[in-house]
């Protein structure tokens, strides 16, 4: 158990109405003829939704149990996306609504960490740039490259639509940034 008025801190994962939580923002607060208190702001660790909530003197709290641990992406299905731990080889399955958000970043074979909790796999963790393969990418227009910095939409491998510099062309490797979905740089032509 954690004593929250001085223990809580940004960066610490607690477990919160049976939810792992990570600690984004923790503001000690102290009113005149009031008792101090703790507002923090939490991010759920398996849906991504973000709560704000004050702790009391008094209150206390649970570090959750997490770790991470790397795993290969397998495929998707109906049933969710599926992976194989890169020391057991044991395969697991994750709901389509948890990787909803990332699943345009996964694909085969692609390495990520998975967050467990109490042992069971709970969330994916991408790295923070990935190369895809360049798909589909029309031609750059001569003369479009007078207004400064123009962008064309190109499709990657996994299908994703993002917006690239005008040579990008198809079969090139790009770098993206998986946190904005943007377009980093390329790697190869």
């Amino acid at each position: 158990m954690i004593s929250t008025l001085n223990d809580i801190k940004a960066g610490l994962n607690i477990i919160h109405e049976g939810q792992p939580y990570t600690v984004m923002v923790a503001n000690f607060v102290r009113m005149q003829q009031r008792k101090p208190v703790m507002q923090t702001k939490l991010k759920n660790l398996i849906d991504g939704k973000v709560l704000e909530i004050t702790f009391k003197p008094g209150d206390k709290v649970e570090q959750a149990d997490l770790s991470r641990s790397k795993v290969n992406f397998l495929y998707t299905d109906e049933q969710g996306s599926h992976f194989m731990d890169n020391e057991s080889y044991e395969q697991f399955t994750l709901d389509k609504d948890i990787v909803e958000k990332k699943a345009k970043f996964l694909k085969e074979g692609a390495e990520v960490t998975v967050l467990n909790f109490n042992n069971k796999p709970v969330n994916i963790d991408l790295p923070i740039k990935m190369e895809f393969k360049v798909t589909s990418a029309p031609p750059g227009v001569k003369g479009n490259t007078a207004q400064g910095k123009v962008t064309k939409e190109v499709e990657t491998e996994t299908g994703m639509l993002l917006q690239a510099p005008l040579f990008i062309k198809e079969n090139d490797i790009i770098k993206v940034n998986t946190d904005t979905g943007e377009y980093v740089e390329r790697v190869s032509e």
